[in-house]
């Protein structure tokens, strides 16, 4: 496997040459956490279609493919869905608010709401999507190197915070770009056709497997539901997600590019099942289903070309994990350390001091340790454990059933108050985990009460409230009415007396 090795070094190397490019081009706040707003529509498609489409869609996505045939491509679907509404919906208002997370956004709309509590919330969600997908690196480099799961985990967290840390969002979207040229020709071009070629053509894989793996439905409808409640619905909400839309230069180009990756989401789930079938086809006792992708690579692909494969994995792990890093940086230095600070400060009976000059011109140090401190903490989590399934379900339903409706009502509903969205937060919450408690964190009834219960909190407690302030919506109609071709830059956010921190200028 010599040249399998070199192929990957080759690509870590430019990995961390970029990363490099990109410390020296990140000179400010908006450098290092939005890319500058910058990305036109090629470099933005690509960048959002490398963080969506991670470990879970690749190796998890073909191991649905060889346990349930061409319905396995709902999951991966359901994420090209999500992207999908988002980006015809929903993105060209985003990207005009020149917000940096979802909790900037709540506070923008509503004058004013405790982004601590759903600040913690969305910290929660991303720190853990960092740590499921750093731990699918142990596959990859057990491939490679035979070394053990916490070795792999080291290995590939070790680039991808490095990488992270140096250039925030200008060296991961780089990276990025790179990753879904590797990613598309790895799984599209080589991987598909090598793996339906190695069984034989598509007859003679439905004559081993039946009809029911060509069925899109035989996975079961319930199933498709929660694909659809749990990764639809959480993309429309997901920092990580936002945080890809606010790079886009343009709201026209958040459209057109989020539109196209919707769709090759779905032709990249597509494909992810057909490769499943086509090693249940060959190899139809593996105990895992998730050894599908390792198998058919080692045993389909010759060497050189199996290396690039697994670059193209290993693109698909590093693209998201980095996105979910520098997304979980943000939150913490945005939404959660200056709120934290001013309640030390009153305590204290201390004013913390103001932010001087313009937010273009501050440091970026500040932002470059929270993320070096959250790699390294994500690191060693992943390297201790070895699923971390049932806290990524617990964040995600916490996350799509609590503050789902706070946030989209903001963007559709005028008559939606701060009280409204706040205490449908809490009411969300708390039936999403007292729901889970009586039942089961992998049930799909947490979702369906938190959303529902979150729903009506949200719809009665903002008709019994006063309407938003007429300054809070003017401002609000004010960034919503600029021209869906204007280029979108940074200038200073309008200081509220509820608002949390607009930039961790602070930190």
């Amino acid at each position: 496997m010599v040249l399998d090795l070199v192929v990957i070094a080759v690509y870590t190397a430019t990995i961390l040459g970029v990363g490099y490019w990109g410390l020296r081009r990140s000179k400010s706040k908006s450098d290092y956490l939005v890319a500058g707003r910058r990305l036109g529509t090629f470099m933005y498609s690509s960048a959002l279609s490398a963080i969506v489409l991670g470990g879970a869609s690749t190796v998890g996505g073909i191991g649905l493919g060889y346990s349930f045939g061409l319905s396995g491509a709902w999951l991966v679907t359901a994420i090209g869905l999500g992207i999908l509404v988002l980006s015809v919906f929903f993105t060209r208002h985003i990207v005009k608010l020149k917000v940096y997370t979802v909790i900037e956004m709540l506070d923008l709309r509503y004058g004013g709401v405790s982004g601590l509590i759903p600040g913690i919330v969305m910290f929660l969600y991303t720190f853990m999507l960092t740590v499921t997908s750093t731990l699918a690196y142990a596959t990859i480099f057990h491939v490679l190197l035979g070394v053990p799961n916490w070795a792999g985990v080291l290995i590939g967290g070790t680039v991808v915070v490095t990488y992270s840390t140096m250039g925030g969002m200008w060296s991961i979207t780089m990276t990025d770009v790179i990753q879904f040229v590797i990613k598309t020709v790895g799984i599209l071009f080589l991987l598909a056709p090598v793996a339906v070629l190695h069984a034989g053509g598509f007859a003679q894989i439905h004559e081993r497997l039946g009809d029911s793996f060509f069925s899109p439905v035989s996975i079961g409808g319930a199933t498709i539901v929660t694909y659809v409640l749990t990764y639809t619905l959480g993309l429309l909400i997901g920092q990580d997600i936002w945080q890809r839309v606010f790079t886009a230069r343009t709201p026209r180009i958040s459209v057109i590019g989020g539109t196209i990756t919707g769709v090759y989401c779905i032709i990249y789930a597509v494909a992810g099942a057909i490769i499943g079938m086509a090693a249940r086809a060959v190899w139809p006792d593996l105990a895992n289903p998730d050894e599908a992708f390792a198998t058919i690579v080692q045993e389909a692909l010759p060497t050189g070309v199996r290396g690039f494969v697994l670059a193209a994995a290993l693109a698909a792990l590093m693209s998201t994990a980095s996105g979910a890093l520098i997304a979980c940086s943000t939150v913490l230095t945005t939404d959660l350390i200056p709120p934290l600070r001013r309640m030390v400060g009153r305590g204290s009976g201390k004013t913390p001091p103001a932010a001087a000059g313009h937010p273009e011109e501050e440091s970026v140090r500040g932002y470059r340790l929270a993320t070096l401190v959250l790699g390294a903490a994500v690191v060693i989590v992943a390297s201790l454990v070895t699923t971390v399934i049932g806290a990524l379900v617990i964040a995600y339903n916490i996350l799509v059933g609590g503050l789902f409706v706070a946030i989209l009502g903001g963007l559709v509903w005028r008559r939606g108050t701060r009280h409204g969205a706040l205490w449908s937060m809490a009411v969300g919450t708390v039936a999403v985990i007292g729901t889970m408690v009586a039942t089961d964190i992998l049930a799909t009834a947490p979702i369906y009460v938190g959303l529902g219960s979150s729903l009506v909190v949200y719809v009665v407690v903002s008709l019994l409230t006063p309407p938003t302030p007429e300054d809070v919506l003017a401002e609000w109609d004010r960034r919503l009415r600029r021209s869906s071709t204007a280029s979108v830059s940074d200038t200073p956010l309008p200081h509220r007396q509820h608002s949390v921190s607009k930039d961790g200028s602070d930190l």
